[in-house]
């Protein structure tokens, strides 16, 4: 009952996204085929370094430039992926950054309505161990507690992957080993208080943590998971977005492409901007070395690694937070017409 409970609520979710997505990025007329108002593309965002191309489109207005003829821009910030995987199929967003485990997770519980445009950043998590934990390899994770910012999030399937390769299972999976989800700032106290031994964090609370001074790196960035060629954060948007209107999504990926040669070619001022963005967000900027090393630990790349991907969504149907795996050619889309 209860799924299908689920299944009808997601009906309804998407019957929304679908008419208001349809309305948006659309330039409506007036009965006297004048112009309407200029419609609104929402687009949304973390207030975190893995999504800093959104954060550098934002403070320098890049898409409000580019649209300011045809669109106004909204930006809306979430903390967690699920979250904005519901603000999608609430029809609330036309473009999303987001991590890709909660992307795969909306492409199929959509149906694949949700589609995987370009990719973001890659890598920027650490495994970081209590230094008096007794833990010396991954193996040493049997019979401890390990935190991890959201279950089913994208650092949480690394994990999973971790202690798999080991031969552990978590204890709901029969095993002794206990994962925690709690916020970045709460697994920081954690940590101090021996709450957990262990903790799977993105940059920059990874950096955060360990300068802290109780926790050490035990996997560093390029050791958690595919050597660090993984997905930190993808672009997501709606089919119906991308049939209605391929132009913006094509212009924003643009931009999007632009900001990641800035971000690259201009390391330092990214930094700034992006920490602007942050403070402006959260009311609390990052120290420089913090936000230094953070960035140290990942790669602004717009390439996709869809097999990356899809062995997250072999991780997340083995581990029961999807019902399928996707074909791959239903997650994500490339071409727009």
């Amino acid at each position: 009952m209860k799924k299908i409970m689920q299944k009808v609520a997601a009906g309804i979710l998407l019957t929304g996204l679908c008419a208001s997505l349809a309305a948006c990025g659309k330039k409506g007329q007036n009965g006297d085929g004048t112009s309407a108002e200029k419609a609104e593309v929402r687009i949304a965002y973390f207030p975190n370094i893995t999504h800093t191309q959104a954060l550098v489109m934002k403070n320098k207005k890049t898409l409000e430039e580019k649209w300011k003829d045809t669109c106004d821009v909204s930006w809306t910030s979430f903390n967690a992926g699920p979250a904005e995987m519901e603000a999608i199929f609430a029809g609330e967003i036309d473009l999303g950054y987001i991590g890709p485990v909660p992307a795969v997770s909306a492409n199929v519980k959509s149906d694949g309505d949700v589609k995987i445009i370009s990719n973001t950043t890659n890598a920027g998590a650490v495994l970081l161990k209590r230094k008096d934990a007794g833990i010396t390899s991954v193996a040493d994770l049997a019979g401890k507690k390990v935190a991890v910012p959201q279950m089913g999030n994208t650092q949480h399937l690394c994990l999973l992957s971790l202690i798999s390769d080991q031969g552990l299972k978590t204890v709901d999976a029969g095993g002794d080993v206990t994962v925690n989800a709690s916020s970045n700032a709460d697994i920081l106290n954690l940590i101090d208080n021996g709450s957990v031994d262990a903790a799977l964090v993105p940059e920059p609370w990874a950096t955060t943590i360990e300068n802290n001074g109780n926790a050490e790196v035990l996997l560093d960035y390029n050791e958690v998971f595919l050597e660090g060629n993984y997905p930190t954060a993808v672009v997501v948007a709606s089919q119906d977005f991308i049939e209605e209107r391929p132009d913006l999504v094509k212009q924003f990926l643009e931009a999007h492409e632009e900001a990641t040669l800035y971000i690259n070619e201009n390391p330092q001022e990214a930094r700034t901007i992006v920490n602007t963005e942050i403070q402006e967000t959260t009311g609390k900027a990052l120290d420089e070395e913090v936000i230094q090393n953070a960035f140290a630990r990942m790669t602004v790349d717009t390439e996709l690694n869809m097999d990356a991907i899809m062995k997250f969504a072999e991780i997340s149907k083995n581990e029961g937070f999807i019902g399928e795996v996707p074909e791959e050619s239903d997650v994500f889309t490339t071409e727009f017409h």
